[in-house]
């Protein structure tokens, strides 16, 4: 049962009582077609180009606030390991902040950023910073004191402790709180997109929605599952790659 084909067949196993519920009746509704046709508007839209260019747009986005949340993330983070005094002046501010919920904000940044692409990646960046900035603090927590002490008793200048030592102390921290603020930023892009867009998937998500063509709009609910399944993929593949020797030791548990 540990095999990934175990879920695999699970997941087929809901999509053919999804189908039949719709064929026979079981589900009675004119908003709930056979899964047959999801998949053939999904075909259908994909070959025209739709969905790729949906799909894209949400992508840059999703990315572009992704880099600028982590970059600041792990900037803070490390300021905050770094100075007490940064923690006591600025660690208030974050933890009154942390809790908002991000569609919450997405309303006050439409006032100050309009409905362009600067809110939606901002949104993204705000979503990717918190994960990323708790987490390089409490990498910079872990960082074992003998290494720095080391690397100042041969006479490392700071700046190269702090990229011969503390980064890749820290990286798998990073690293997993990248894999949250991933998932996290996907989410918020596309509700972003939802409230206040004119392209993307979310966009396209409830366009389908009030044009009441079921289809598409579940089409589109299927992408998002298959984009979000390939990114969290895609990013264990990268994992291993950049960080295999944390997993190698058996660090990670």
């Amino acid at each position: 049962m540990r095999r990934p084909t175990s879920g695999f067949w699970l997941v087929l196993a809901l999509f053919l009582l999804w189908e039949v519920s719709a064929r026979t009746g079981m589900v009675d509704s004119p908003n709930w077609p056979p899964f047959s046709q999801v998949l053939a508007a999904l075909a259908r839209d994909t070959l025209s180009g739709e969905i790729p260019l949906l799909v894209g747009s949400t992508l840059a986005r999703m990315f572009a606030g992704l880099a600028a949340g982590t970059v600041v993330g792990v900037a803070v983070g490390l300021l905050f390991g770094a100075s007490r005094l940064a923690t006591r002046v600025l660690g208030p501010t974050v933890e009154l902040v942390r809790p908002i919920p991000i569609p919450a904000i997405i309303p006050p940044l439409v006032l100050f950023l309009g409905l362009d692409n600067g809110m939606k990646i901002t949104i993204a960046a705000v979503t990717a910073f918190f994960p990323v900035l708790t987490n390089t603090a409490q990498g910079l927590r872990a960082v074992e004191a003998d290494q720095l002490a080391m690397a100042r008793t041969f006479g490392v200048p700071a700046w190269r402790r702090l990229f011969l030592v503390t980064l890749p102390a820290i990286l798998p921290y990073v690293m997993a709180g990248l894999r949250v603020a991933l998932a996290l930023a996907l989410v918020t892009t596309v509700v972003a997109e939802m409230i206040a867009g004119e392209q993307g998937v979310g966009h396209y998500l409830v366009l389908m929605q009030f044009a009441g063509r079921a289809e598409e709009m579940y089409a589109a609910v299927l992408v998002l599952a298959l984009l979000g399944y390939a990114l969290n993929r895609g990013f264990l593949w990268l994992e291993r790659r950049l960080i295999g020797w944390f997993f190698a030791t058996g660090r990670d548990g």
